[in-house]
C-alpha cells in the first residue's frame, strides 16, 4: 500500500485536486456580490436573491451528480466532468465582466457562467468527498483525520483565492473584476490536469485495487435486474414528488396578481428537493433497520446543519457588504480589500485544525470526548456567539460609521472554531453512517442541506439594513439596524444548538455503534 506520512499518497492527490477546486469557488465567491452591485449596478436584495440562487443550486446538483456516479460514471469520470465544466463557467463570468458596459449582454454570460458552475459541481462536489474514504479498510481508524487532512485542502484553496483574485479583481475599478474570474478559471483547470494525470497511479484500496471506476453492470442485467426496475420505478416517484411540491410551494395562497405571483420557483425547487429525496432514500426497501436508523441521523443532524449554513454563508452576501462599507479597512497607509477577509476563516481554519484534531484525541484517550451530534451542537453555539461578538461591537453605532476590523476578526475567529467542530465532522459521519451503494447519493443529500441553507442564506442576507434603515420583519421579529440583523443570527442557531444538544443522545443510540 502507497503510504505518506501514514495515509495513502491518494488522499495528498484528492487534497490537491479539491485545493484548486476550492480556489477556483471562493475566488469567484469573493468577487461575485461587488461585481453585481458595483459593476452590473443590481441592488443589495437582488444581488442577495442572485446570490442565494446560485449557491442553493451549487450544492442541490451534487444529489444528481452522486445518483449518476453511482449508477453510470464512476466518480473518476465525474471529477474530470465536472471541474472542465466548472472552468468553463468561471470562463464565461470572464468574458461577462469584459463587456460590463453592455449591461444585458453582461447578464447574460453571467447567467449562462452560473450555470455551468452549478451543473459542474454536482458532478465534482459529492464525488471527490466520497473517494476520500474509499482509499481505507472498513476498520481503518484513521479515516476521521483523512478526512481532517482533506479539509484543510478545501481551506488551503479558500485562504489563497481571495488575496489573489482580490488582488487582481477587487481593486475599486469595476474593469478589473475580470482578471480575478480568470484567475478562477485558470485554477479549475489546473486542479482538472493534476487529478487527470495522477489518478490512475495512486487512487487505489488498500489492495492497489482503483477506487471510484464506473460500475461494471452487463446489458442484460440491466434489463432485467429487479432492483433496478424498482429503482426507475423510485426515480419517477421522485421527480413526480419534487415537480408537485415545487407548484405547490410557487403557488400565491393569498391570490393578489395570480396564482403564480412572485415565485421563486428556485428556491421552492431545492426546498422540495430537500423533502422529497430524504424520504425517497430511506423507505427503499432494501435497506435494514440498523441502516435507516443510521441515515435517520444524518437527516436529522443535515436539518440542524442548515441553520449553520444559513447564518455562516452570509461571509460571501451580507458579510461582504459590511465589510466593504462599515468596516475601517486602513492599516497604515494602505486600505484592506474587502475581499481579503474572506481569506480570514481559511487561514484560521488551517492554523486551528492541528489544534482541534488534537483536542479531540486528548479527550477521546480520557473516554471524555464528546459525541458527532453534540460536536455539531457545539459549532452551533460558537455560531451564535459570533454573532452576539459582532452585534455588541456594531450596538447604537450610526449609519455610515466604520468600526474596527476588530469585530469582524473576532467574528471569523469563533466561527472558524464552530465549523471545525461541524463540518469535517459531518463528512467523516455522513462517510461512516451510509450504505456504501448509498455513499454518494447520501453525500449528495448532506450537501443538499447546505444547498437549502445557502438559499436561505440569500433570503436572510436581503434583510441587511440598507442605509441603516429597513422596514422588513422576518417572522414579527423588527430590523431596523446592524444589531437587530446580527441578533437574528445569535437567537436562530443559539436555539438550534440548544435543541440539538437535548436530542444528542438519543442520536448517538441511533448511530449503532457506527461512530
Amino acid at each position: 500500500m502507497n503510504q505518506t506520512k501514514g495515509h495513502p499518497k491518494g488522499l495528498y492527490l484528492l487534497f490537491v485536486t479539491e485545493m484548486w477546486e476550492r480556489f477556483s469557488y471562493y475566488g469567484m465567491r469573493a468577487l461575485f456580490m461587488l461585481y453585481m452591485v458595483q459593476a452590473l449596478l443590481f441592488d443589495k436584495e437582488m444581488a442577495s436573491q442572485v446570490y442565494g440562487s446560485y449557491t442553493g443550486l451549487v450544492y442541490l446538483t451534487p444529489l444528481i451528480g452522486g445518483y449518476i456516479a453511482d449508477r453510470y460514471w464512476g466518480n473518476r469520470r465525474s471529477i474530470v466532468v465536472g471541474a472542465l465544466t466548472m472552468a468553463a463557467g468561471q470562463f464565461m463570468l470572464f468574458l461577462s465582466a469584459c463587456y460590463f458596459h453592455q449591461v444585458e449582454l453582461a447578464k447574460w454570460l453571467m447567467f449562462v457562467g452560473l450555470g455551468l458552475l452549478i451543473l459542474g459541481n454536482g458532478f465534482f462536489k459529492p464525488n471527490i468527498s466520497t473517494m476520500v474514504g474509499r482509499l481505507y479498510t472498513a476498520d481503518d481508524k484513521r479515516k476521521d483525520s483523512a478526512f481532517t487532512i482533506f479539509y484543510m485542502g478545501v481551506n488551503v484553496g479558500s485562504t489563497i483565492a481571495p488575496l489573489v483574485c482580490g488582488l487582481v479583481g477587487n481593486t475599486g475599478h469595476p474593469e478589473d473584476f475580470k482578471w480575478g474570474f480568470l484567475a478562477a478559471c485558470i485554477g479549475m483547470i489546473l486542479g482538472a490536469t493534476v487529478f487527470q494525470l495522477f489518478k490512475n497511479k495512486y487512487i487505489c484500496d488498500p489492495e492497489g485495487n482503483p477506487v471510484g471506476t464506473a460500475p461494471v453492470k452487463t446489458a442484460k442485467a440491466a434489463e432485467t435486474s429487479p432492483a433496478d426496475k424498482e429503482g426507475n420505478k423510485r426515480t419517477v416517484w421522485m421527480i413526480a414528488g419534487t415537480i408537485l411540491l415545487t407548484i405547490l410551494f410557487s403557488v400565491n395562497w393569498g391570490g393578489d396578481g395570480g396564482i403564480f405571483a412572485g415565485a421563486d420557483w428556485i428556491g421552492s425547487l431545492i426546498y422540495a428537493t430537500t423533502i422529497v429525496m430524504p424520504v425517497i432514500i430511506i423507505t427503499d426497501k432494501s435497506l435494514t433497520r440498523t441502516e435507516q436508523a443510521r441515515i435517520g441521523v444524518i437527516y436529522i443532524i443535515a436539518f440542524f446543519v442548515i441553520f449553520f449554513w444559513a447564518a455562516y454563508e452570509q461571509a460571501g452576501a451580507s458579510l461582504t457588504f459590511f465589510a466593504d462599507e462599515q468596516t475601517d479597512r486602513h492599516i497604515g497607509g494602505w486600505e484592506m480589500p474587502a475581499a481579503y477577509f474572506q481569506s480570514f476563516n481559511p487561514i484560521m481554519i488551517v492554523t486551528l485544525a492541528p489544534v482541534f484534531a488534537a483536542i479531540w484525541s486528548f479527550l477521546g484517550k480520557r473516554g471524555i470526548e464528546p459525541s458527532s451530534p453534540r460536536k455539531q451542537a457545539i459549532g452551533l453555539l460558537l455560531l451564535s456567539l459570533g454573532y452576539l461578538f459582532i452585534a455588541f461591537g456594531v450596538k447604537d453605532v450610526e449609519p455610515g460609521v466604520k468600526v474596527s476590523m476588530i469585530w469582524l476578526t473576532g467574528l471569523y475567529l469563533i466561527h472558524t472554531m464552530g465549523e471545525l467542530c461541524l463540518a469535517p465532522i459531518g463528512l467523516s459521519l455522513v462517510y461512516k453512517l451510509s450504505p456504501v451503494r448509498f455513499s454518494s447519493l447520501l453525500m449528495g443529500v448532506w450537501y443538499l442541506s447546505t444547498s437549502a441553507a445557502n438559499k436561505f442564506a440569500g433570503m436572510l442576507s436581503g434583510y441587511y439594513p440598507e442605509g441603516g434603515v429597513i422596514t422588513k420583519t422576518f417572522l414579527g421579529y423588527h430590523i431596523e439596524n446592524l444589531f437587530d440583523f446580527f441578533m437574528l443570527f445569535v437567537f436562530m442557531s443559539g436555539t438550534a444548538a440548544v435543541v440539538l444538544f437535548l436530542f444528542s443522545g438519543k442520536l448517538q443510540k441511533m448511530m449503532k455503534g457506527a461512530e
